[in-house]
């Protein structure tokens, strides 16, 4: 069963260096981040060992949140090696967001 992964600033490079990950900026006082969790839990069971879910809160983790400039959450950073490869800002359908994933799985 996966699980998703919390990053912080000193686990964030490291994780997202290698593979396809998706990087959820969110905050517990935010509601369409609340109505998209369950989502990221199911994607994190459905794409272990293939693809890394992971969840960024901006409270806690601030710096992150400046150096991806993100403005409004939540926001989904869709990575391949680093490197950023597609964005979506506010909340987003499951189907979306596979679409996006099994994408870049097809070219990583």
């Amino acid at each position: 069963m996966g699980q998703y992964i919390e990053l912080t600033h000193s686990n964030f490079d490291e994780t997202v260096k290698e593979g396809v990950a998706l990087v959820d900026f969110w905050a517990p006082w935010c509601g369409p981040c609340r109505m998209l969790a369950p989502v990221i839990d199911e994607l994190a069971d459905e794409y272990h060992g293939k693809a890394k879910i992971c969840k960024v809160n901006t409270d806690e983790q601030e710096e992150l949140g400046a150096r991806f400039g993100i403005r409004s959450i939540p926001t989904i950073l869709f990575m391949v090696n680093g490197e950023i490869k597609d964005q979506l800002v506010g909340a987003s359908s499951k189907p979306v967001l596979q679409e996006k994933l099994e994408a870049l799985l097809g070219k990583s």
